[in-house]
């Protein structure tokens, strides 16, 4: 199988002045112009952010958009000392995860399915959105519906990558209603690795342990974690498997 999972148009490259107001970065681009970018990703990106950085932007032409160039991709000193190019929009890390699901990629570990919606409403009060409900085959041996969570992941120590890099009030509820479909149905939580340079997945215990708890007793109920990498480029992203959860 070709391992290039998605193919875009060539992003602009350019070097981050700074990021600032959680949505704004500034940078400039090849021919010496400062723009200004949209930053999907609010939180404090950990060990991403430092003045001087390489970057990649894209550009959307649609009228409607404020600004219309997005931070993509942040090149850093990854964790075998060489450098790596870092997926830093939270929004394309469910385009990444549908097109595993599309490839069967997740079929050893999911079965056959045969339908994917999304932003479904769940939990208490339908107050909250799955990002993605699988229907399975009816060929599948577990013929429970399937609600999938999905969690950018960018934070790594050493050679495992960590979520959350900060407290979230938010992910901490994804887990408790994840758990709360157990058993009727099934819960997948799906940590998006968005860099290559990681061997083991984990929580975030030292930013949320709150967080690393309900993990860990979502988990002992049935919740299954498939976190996945990724590789980043100027024009694909490669899909380099998945990783063990590290829980110890």
């Amino acid at each position: 199988m070709n391992d290039r999972i998605i193919e875009f148009e060539p992003l602009v490259e350019g070097v981050l002045i700074k990021r600032y107001k959680r949505f704004l970065a500034d940078i400039q681009i090849y021919n010496g112009t400062i723009i200004t970018a949209h930053c999907a990703n609010t939180g404090p990106m950990k060990g991403l952010l430092k003045e001087g950085a390489k970057v990649r932007i894209s550009f959307s032409p649609s009228i409607t958009r404020k600004l219309p160039w997005t931070w993509e991709q942040v090149k850093v000193l990854g964790n075998n000392h060489k450098e790596v190019w870092v997926g830093i929009n939270t929004l394309f890390a469910n385009k990444l995860i549908r097109k595993v699901i599309e490839l069967n990629l997740l079929k050893d570990k999911l079965g056959d399915i045969t339908k994917i919606k999304s932003e479904v409403p769940y939990g208490k009060d339908k107050k909250s959105r799955i990002d993605f409900l699988l229907t399975p085959k009816s060929s599948n041996p577990d013929n429970r519906n399937i609600y999938v969570e999905v969690k950018n992941t960018t934070w790594t120590k050493n050679n495992v990558a960590l979520f959350p890099d900060t407290e979230t009030k938010r992910g901490q509820k994804h887990l408790i209603e994840l758990k709360a479909l157990i058993p009727e149905s099934k819960s997948v939580l799906v940590p998006c690795i968005t860099r290559k340079d990681v061997d083991y997945f984990a929580p975030g215990d030292e930013s949320d342990p709150l967080y690393g708890k309900l993990l860990r007793e979502s988990t002992s109920e049935g919740m299954e974690v498939i976190p996945c990498c990724f590789e980043f480029h100027l024009d694909h992203v490669t899909w380099k498997g998945f990783r063990p959860l590290k829980l110890d």
